[in-house]
């Protein structure tokens, strides 16, 4: 198995041969991105915005409603957030290698951050459906594996030794930690204010 002819199925199945293959080759940001990431990051946008469009949203008791403008402002916001989710992280990822011994080249970074973010795109099918309580049940499990994924792989892919590939790995779920908890009150500021998405038909 190449690097060039892994799939979706090869990240999900057999993680460990697509470490060890993304370790000996080191791929390019570029075919990363334009091979595997951006197709993973489209998922759960339009998971979202076709689950929306047919049911709305479930946060309680009555589903609330949205235009077709907001669905799709909402969407292409996810994808945003998405896209610099990955990159910021690979970056932050790249910039920390030095720290724990790890390569320098942000191929494996991304690569890395690909694979790991997989299950969670994979999953996302459960925004077809977007009832609040449905997602996090689904989620949840889905959110362990990567993290597991994340322990794993880094060791192999960045090439250091267990003890600082498990602390690195916790330092970056330190940081994605910290981003979500930003995301939520940027978010709450912004719809406290009335920038946000109004319901209607």
């Amino acid at each position: 198995m190449t690097a060039a002819r892994i799939t979706l199925l090869h990240v999900l199945l057999t993680p460990s041969a697509v470490f060890a293959r993304w370790r000996d080759e080191t791929p390019s940001a570029a075919r990363i991105f334009f091979g595997m990431a951006l197709w993973l990051l489209l998922c759960p946008p339009l998971f979202a915005y076709i689950g929306t469009s047919a049911f709305g949203w479930h946060l309680g008791v009555e589903p609330i409603e949205l235009t077709r403008r907001a669905m799709l402002g909402i969407s292409v916001a996810y994808f945003a957030l998405l896209v610099f989710g990955l990159f910021s992280t690979a970056f932050i990822s790249r910039w920390m290698a030095g720290t724990y011994g790890a390569k320098q080249a942000f191929g494996p970074h991304l690569a890395l951050i690909t694979i790991v973010g997989a299950p969670l795109a994979v999953g996302s099918i459960v925004h077809m459906y977007p009832h609040a309580f449905l997602n996090v049940v689904v989620l949840v499990p889905v959110l362990i594996w990567s993290m597991y994924l994340l322990y794993r792989g880094l060791p192999v892919v960045l090439e250091t030794d267990q003890g600082r590939g498990m602390l690195m790995a916790s330092a970056l779920i330190a940081y994605l930690l910290v981003a979500w908890v930003g995301l939520l009150g940027v978010t709450v500021v912004l719809w406290s204010r009335g920038i946000g998405p109004m319901t209607g038909a």
